[in-house]
């Protein structure tokens, strides 16, 4: 009986107020179905981790050649069974070593210690460079952004840097990416919400980065939290104090905070132009706009670009201070073989020459089946699609990180 008036009740509600219960409905349900998917992907005491690497991949990662680095893991190897280094044991497998992120990172402290290496494997930042803050954002979503985000944090943190994947999106897809479901694992005051609010409850970002499972990358969520810096700042540009800090500096003086403790930091905006995303282009000595090369994405960046400029002149009115260093358009989802894609990069070459990327990212779908399962192509197994597929997708990827690392080293004064 109590069913059946529960179910009258939830129709009378339905009638009354049918958009409110259907997206309630449909929200409750998709949750759900979610969660059910990740826990067959993922156990629930799984943790995240990511896949070996051959010794060619490793020797990439390292900088140096296949053979330098079998010499190099039979010296390291002895001298941890000595207890002269730190742990270093590759797992065999079809009579060759298979290196973890924490045999490569033993590595490369290994590498470094001669003293003619000079940081050549172990590239923290020196004295006198600055931290570099890349931000990485479009209007529209799905122009690979988080995709983007993902990859580059671990590109940089797997060639030795110390890095900080900052998730600013709501919807906290890089967060799902890096195995912090933003439904179930990330609480109240856990995003970066939590070190950029206005009253008393303000904590130390300190508190709420989290390590991941690589070596020297680390992370701080996201959820639907962050829209409440959205709500919360209009309340306190009308409330303001004299000594309070304004909504453009909040995340740039959070970060301030951590500064000696990496040597980049990653973030992933949100896909509008909103108070989050000028905190972020305040905060970033270097911007990236990631662009899928189809006129509906150009018409779209385009007001982007002109709505960005017009706040941007606004907050540097309020005292906003200019640190960027660099901006480049990345080319995103990119078909070799379409012809209006092909025109389309022609034409914003033309437009914006050397701040376009010479590197495009690559349509794959060993990129987007990986996303299925909430994997990068670091972490998703190579044999789980055709060798040319994944090299090539892995190739793409890696050719745009490099050439970001190159523009990050060339603002460092290093060659």
């Amino acid at each position: 009986m109590d069913e059946k008036m529960t179910k009258i009740a939830r129709a009378e509600t339905y009638k009354k107020n049918p958009l409110r219960s259907k997206i309630k409905s449909h929200a409750a349900s998709l949750s759900a179905k979610l969660q059910e998917h990740q826990t067959n992907i993922f156990s629930p005491n799984a943790r995240k981790g990511i896949r070996a690497f051959t010794p060619s991949e490793a020797a990439k990662l390292l900088g140096v050649a296949e053979g330098y680095l079998r010499t190099a893991a039979v010296e390291l190897e002895r001298k941890a069974a000595e207890g002269g280094e730190q742990e270093f044991s590759p797992a065999l497998a079809g009579g060759r070593r298979m290196y973890s992120v924490q045999d490569i990172s033993a590595m490369r402290v290994h590498l470094d210690k001669p003293a003619r290496a000079n940081g050549r494997y172990v590239p923290h930042r020196r004295e006198g460079e600055g931290l570099q803050i890349l931000s990485i954002m479009n209007f529209k979503g799905g122009s690979g952004k988080t995709t983007t985000s993902a990859h580059l944090a671990q590109y940089l943190a797997l060639r030795g840097y110390r890095v900080l994947a900052i998730d600013l999106d709501p919807q906290a897809s890089l967060s799902a990416l890096f195995g912090n479901q933003p439904e179930f694992d990330v609480g109240p005051n856990e995003t970066i919400y939590g070190a950029i609010r206005y009253d008393e409850e303000r904590r130390p970002i300190q508190e709420i980065i989290r390590g991941t499972y690589i070596p020297d990358l680390h992370i701080i969520p996201g959820n639907l939290e962050l829209m409440e810096f959205e709500h919360d700042t209009p309340k306190a540009l009308m409330q303001r104090k004299p000594d309070d800090v304004l909504f453009f500096a909040r995340l740039q003086a959070a970060i301030q905070d951590i500064r000696d403790d990496y040597d980049v930091v990653v973030i992933d905006c949100p896909p509008q132009l909103g108070f989050l995303t000028l905190s972020a282009l305040t905060a970033a000595t270097s911007v990236l706009i990631t662009i899928h090369p189809q006129m509906l994405d150009v018409m779209s960046m385009n007001q982007f670009l002109s709505m960005t400029s017009a706040l941007l002149d606004e907050i540097a009115e309020a005292g906003a201070e200019d640190r960027n260093s660099w901006m480049r358009y990345l080319i995103t989802r990119f078909e070799p073989t379409d012809g209006p894609q092909n025109q389309m990069v022609a034409f914003l070459r033309s437009m914006f020459g050397e701040d376009v990327l010479v590197n495009p990212m690559l349509k794959s779908t060993a990129i987007s089946d990986a996303g299925i399962t909430n994997q990068t192509l670091f972490e998703v197994e190579r044999s789980q699609f055709t060798r040319s597929t994944y090299d090539r997708a892995l190739e793409s990827m890696n050719n745009v990180n490099a050439e970001i690392e190159t523009l990050i080293k060339a603002t460092w004064g290093r060659s």
